[in-house]
């Protein structure tokens, strides 16, 4: 239905009844038509009428334009302030004069608002077509709106539309009222889409643009496998199953952690289905991507242990504080946790939100070996100490000279072996070393060179800038291009073995999270300047 008849040449200005209802009704149908609300078609229509009056009246009037919604009458009206002295006749009326214009003024005082009516008029084809296209605009706006409306409320869910055409990589989809666009980025590798073909994808992200709202559509999010659990489980739909996390790696491999919240259920068992029902209905709209179901618990190194299937965990150390596993197994074993290019691993890391250290039992030996050894040294050289006092300490759970300062008497006494005057001595000499090692720290930062920018951002500590200004990492913008790998370490394959790649800051024992957030937060300030 078009606003059409009423606006288009030289139509003269509704004057017969047929005509006003005909104008209700127009609106009645266009509201209909673009499910929009017909009090926004009438006031697009008011505001039409009144941009064609003011090219008639002139453009210094303020016009408004009322249409009785009952019978369809147009009333045309200069929109007048009262004010004491009116100045300019065609904004300003004075309180006489109001009251003159309409008995129902009376009760108006100085600043109010007065309309006065306005002749109709015959539209010329220039005022017609203006106030046609001040309609069209504003019908335009509220149907964009309306679908803004009806889709930001699909965010977060899956939604299935026809394919249309693709441009540069990106899939554009027929949603039936509106198209959405599936990036490049966001299409499962290798997958094969072609103009007319039916998909399903997760509805990532409505936003507002220029030209009306944009839908962005992911087939290779991890919220599109689990809403598609959610439509092949029931167990899941009806809460009696709980979706912990996800991780994928789209058209390969895929991790999802479930927990039972009906005890009595097998959350493992009920995601697969009967002879594989239901997992391998999600596989085929993942283009075959393989995937593992791993059953949650509260101790994440049980997580750990099953999402690593299918290599057999022999032991699992956890830091809590740091959110760091050390996964101990077998050499045979080794291979199998890490995974192809490392995916195994990596798919795990991302559904435990833990750093995972793959490690043999005898690496894993070895390195507390070493751990012991440097920590005694580091008692013995620093605080003077003989060997057997030092192991003592390490033995007890003191890692750092710091750990010792900041510890009481008390604490150090319950160590048998040690007496009162001992760990009175002990914690002044922590003490002393803290203070010149300090010193010693900001006059090395000092002949180092670094920036003040960089040794100002908040996280990095002394230690950790002598460390940076050592490998010549002296300014912010330097440390900004570094990866969280470079500060923590990484294991890595070198002809055909695996290698363990030391990070700058990986004895200041760094998250993962902690070194990805410190980066950012450089690149942001780099960014900002």
């Amino acid at each position: 239905m078009g606003l059409g008849p009423f606006f288009f040449g030289e139509h003269k200005m509704l004057n017969r009844r047929a005509d006003k209802l005909e104008l209700l009704r127009i609106a009645e149908a266009v509201a209909l038509e673009k499910s929009i609300d017909k009090e926004l078609i009438i006031d697009s229509m008011e505001s039409g009428i009144a941009k064609a009056a003011k090219s008639k009246f002139g453009s210094e009037n303020e016009i408004k334009v009322l249409i009785n919604r009952d019978n369809g009458d147009i009333g045309i009206y200069r929109k007048l302030i009262i004010v004491e002295k009116p100045e300019n006749s065609n904004l300003e009326i004075g309180l006489e004069q109001a009251i003159e214009l309409n008995s129902s003024n009376k009760d108006k005082k100085v600043g109010d608002e007065v309309l006065q009516p306005l002749p109709s008029f015959d539209f010329g084809r220039i005022a017609a077509q203006t106030a046609k296209q001040v309609i069209s605009f504003n019908v335009r706006e509220a149907e964009r709106e309306r679908q803004f409306q009806d889709f930001i409320d699909k965010k977060d869910s899956i939604l299935s539309g026809i394919v249309k055409r693709l441009e540069f990589g990106n899939v554009i989809v027929d949603l039936g009222k509106t198209e959405a666009i599936i990036q490049k980025n966001e299409i499962i590798p290798r997958e094969n889409i072609k103009a007319g073909d039916r998909v399903k994808a997760y509805c990532l992200d409505v936003r507002r643009e220029p030209k009306g709202q944009q839908i962005f559509l992911s087939r290779a999010h991890p919220k599109f496998m689990e809403k598609l659990f959610f439509q092949e489980v029931p167990e899941i739909y009806d809460g009696l199953i709980e979706i912990k996390s996800s991780a994928r790696d789209p058209g390969s491999r895929a991790k999802i952690c479930v927990k039972a919240i009906d005890t009595s259920l097998d959350p493992v068992g009920a995601c697969v289905g009967m002879r594989g029902s239901r997992v391998q209905a999600v596989v085929n709209e993942l283009q075959g991507e393989k995937i593992d179901i791993v059953n949650w618990s509260e101790d994440p190194a049980i997580v750990a242990a099953n999402a690593l299937s299918p290599a057999i965990v022999q032991r699992v150390n956890v830091d809590n504080d740091l959110k760091k596993l050390d996964v101990i197994l077998t050499e045979e074993n080794l291979s199998k946790a890490i995974g192809r290019r490392g995916q195994n691993v990596r798919l795990a890391t991302k559904l435990l939100n833990y750093e995972i250290n793959i490690m043999t039992d005898q690496e894993d030996s070895e390195k507390r070996q070493i751990e012991f050894k440097e920590k005694t040294e580091n008692f013995v050289k620093n605080l003077e100490l003989d060997e057997t006092l030092g192991q003592l300490l390490v033995a007890e759970g003191f890692s750092s000279i710091d750990e010792i300062k900041d510890s009481s008497t008390e604490s150090l006494t319950k160590i048998e072996g040690i007496e009162e005057d001992t760990a009175k001595e002990l914690i002044e000499r922590a003490e002393e070393f803290y203070q010149k090692d300090q010193l010693e720290i900001n006059n090395k930062i000092k002949d180092l060179g670094l920036e003040t920018e960089l040794i100002n951002h908040k996280g990095l500590t002394p230690g950790m800038l002598v460390t940076l200004g050592e490998q010549n990492i002296l300014k912010l913008s330097d440390f900004a291009d570094l990866s969280s790998d470079e500060l923590t370490g990484a294991y890595d394959i070198v002809k055909g073995e695996r290698v363990k790649i030391k990070g700058y800051l990986e004895d200041f024992a760094l998250s993962k999270k902690e070194s990805d957030e410190l980066i950012m937060s450089a690149r942001e300030k780099i960014y900002k300047d």
